[in-house]
């Protein structure tokens, strides 16, 4: 980027703007809210799969429905969200996501559920790309990686603390985390609302019919190496919450944990991702995002090798905390490498980044459910999921994202 971004933020403001503390902290806010809906339902599986009477395998497409949602929409948001103010767009999704989020907990049967937590993707889809897409704006350039290390820590303490809470408030009743979310979000519309700066879109592109869309797709994706890192990212984000998405269920399958106890484990696990999160920009600045995108598949590659050797729950909660750390460092070293291809349509890449994610994890969820049932242990999940992070960094290398002109970039 060629200016400053606190110069931006004067422009499209007009005035000081936030403070890099505020636009951090309502970022962490926002992911958190997001991030606990994205994951609730993983530990509730099992509970969930009771209650609507379905298989192990079938119950994965709960997950799966939220994902494919915002999959779905997030391909459709992003070009709209670049033509407008992103914060009209923001507190307009949140609306829609309140409410859908809350009927998760009237839930009268699987479909309703598979219903109201595909309506719940896709109103989540208007959210969180605002958040990504308005950093770059809002900061100045060396605080980008940091402030996305926030946002990113948003997800991980989703892990660390919301998605516990909802175990635990499950097992008062699974209607019940569903309600406290809802009420959570209308609180963050408050703030937003309050806090949250005018970013106006860029000029001449606030079109909404399918030409515009197909038109912002096709400059964005006509050139360059955005194509095949975002390739590169879904093939990572599909192995990533094949693995996540089932944490649970393989605690409960192979070590005998309940639903509470489920919730206790994550947040041994999510304590790894906060400290990545928070911490790695630190080693970004020493090696480079690319050196530090290269260190961080592999490691986590290699940690997924052992997981499955576990031979009791106290290594498997070491080896998954530690695969968390990486991941919560690596996540905005992934967004500010997509974020650095373009300046004119970041929105877009971020609804590009964030529906490769759902693809992913709509894949994932699919996958993961039949391999934890078929296969002994943990094998098949972490098998998998190592296929794909070694794909990922093939699609980068093939792409040259490890030349040396890269690294020095």
């Amino acid at each position: 980027m060629t200016s400053t971004s606190s110069t931006t933020a004067t422009a499209v403001t007009g005035t000081a703007g936030p403070t890099p503390r505020t636009v951090s902290l309502l970022a962490f806010a926002t992911m958190f809210v997001i991030g606990t809906d994205t994951f609730l339902v993983a530990p509730l599986l099992p509970t969930l799969a009771r209650t609507f009477a379905v298989s192990g395998d079938v119950s994965g497409w709960m997950v799966s429905a939220y994902a494919l949602g915002y999959a779905l929409f997030a391909l459709i948001a992003g070009p709209l969200s670049d033509g407008r103010d992103r914060r009209r767009v923001l507190l307009a999704g949140l609306v829609g996501f309140i409410v859908t989020t809350a009927l998760c907990g009237f839930a009268q049967g699987f479909w309703t559920m598979i219903l109201f937590r595909f309506l719940a993707g896709v109103s989540a889809a208007f959210v969180s790309p605002q958040i990504w897409a308005s950093i770059p704006v809002l900061v100045r350039p060396e605080l980008i990686v940091r402030t996305m290390g926030f946002a990113t820590a948003g997800l991980s303490i989703a892990q660390f603390a919301g998605i516990p809470l909802g175990s635990w408030l499950a097992a008062v009743s699974w209607h019940l985390p569903f309600w406290v979310i809802g009420g959570v979000s209308a609180l963050l519309w408050l703030l937003l609302a309050r806090y949250f700066p005018s970013v106006p879109g860029r000029p001449g592109a606030a079109g909404a019919g399918a030409r515009h869309i197909l038109h912002t797709y096709g400059t964005v994706l006509g050139g360059g190496r955005l194509r095949w890192y975002l390739l590169g990212y879904l093939a990572f984000q599909t192995g990533n919450f094949e693995a996540i998405s089932f944490f649970g269920s393989w605690f409960t399958k192979d070590f005998g944990l309940s639903v509470g106890s489920v919730g206790t484990a994550m947040m041994a696990v999510g304590a790894g991702n906060v400290i990545g999160s928070l911490c790695g920009s630190q080693v970004v600045q020493r090696l480079g995002l690319y050196r530090s995108l290269l260190a961080a598949v592999l490691t986590m590659a290699v940690l997924y090798c052992l997981v499955p050797l576990s031979p009791n729950l106290g290594t498997a909660l070491v080896l998954l905390a530690l695969v968390m750390m990486v991941a919560g460092f690596v996540f905005p070293v992934f967004m500010s490498i997509l974020q650095q291809q373009t300046e004119t349509a970041r929105g877009t890449v971020s609804s590009l980044a964030n529906a490769a994610m759902y693809v992913g994890t709509t894949i994932g969820g699919a996958a993961g459910g039949v391999l934890l049932a078929k296969v002994d242990g943990f094998w098949g999940v972490a098998a998998f999921t190592v296929a794909a992070y070694l794909l990922s960094l093939g699609v980068y290398t093939a792409a040259g994202a490890f030349r040396r002109t890269e690294e020095a970039a």
